[in-house]
């Protein structure tokens, strides 16, 4: 009988049990990945479908109510300060145009040719009134302020909504939690000065 180390024995302990845990571990990601990778048959049943566009409607809607508010918070700023027009306009404008990127998108029996370009004013009317504007503060800096942390709200309500959206919209709500990041950083260096 051939009597091991205790230095040998510990690592032939560890190795198999450091081992077993690697292969356990691969053996569930190939699972996770698997399970992902695979077209369940309930997904691809007119009822999955049903369920799936659902979704995305609801994730579009609340993600427009978002920009929606935003874009309420911008015109009242500019409306309280006149003088941040210049500032604000370009943001402002980039919040419109997202808005019309979250509208529903259209039949797949259109062509993208066919597809209408709405301008940011007919989008933001089609999609709904603004809701009311929040109180300003009169203090420009200040102002600008409050409309950066809406942005960093808005981008954080994009950045949960996109765990659960299908790939299509969960690239279009990460661009545009990116972008609501961003305008947060530049509102607040114009805040600064």
């Amino acid at each position: 009988m051939i009597i091991a180390k205790p230095e040998e024995r510990r690592v032939g302990r560890t190795g198999t049990t450091r081992r077993h845990a690697l292969m356990a571990a691969g053996a569930a990601t190939a699972g996770l990945v698997t399970g992902c990778s695979q077209d369940s048959p309930a997904a691809d049943s007119p009822a999955g479908i049903a369920r799936a566009a659902e979704l995305e409607r609801a994730l579009r809607a609340r993600a427009a109510g978002a920009n929606r508010k935003l874009l309420g918070q911008y015109d009242a700023v500019l409306k309280r300060h006149p003088g941040q027009r210049e500032r604000l306009a370009p943001l402002r404008a980039a919040v419109a145009e997202q808005l019309a990127a979250l509208a529903p998108e259209p039949p797949e029996s259109a062509s993208p040719s066919a597809r209408p370009s709405p301008t940011p004013s007919v989008s933001v009317t089609a999609a709904g009134p603004a809701p009311a504007s929040p109180a300003i503060p009169a203090e420009p800096a200040e102002a600008l302020r409050a409309l950066a942390a809406t942005e960093r709200r808005t981008s954080d309500a994009h950045t949960t909504a996109l765990m659960e959206a299908p790939p299509e919209l969960a690239r279009l709500l990460a661009s545009l939690a990116a972008a609501s990041a961003a305008h947060a950083y530049l509102l607040m260096e114009g805040s600064r000065s």
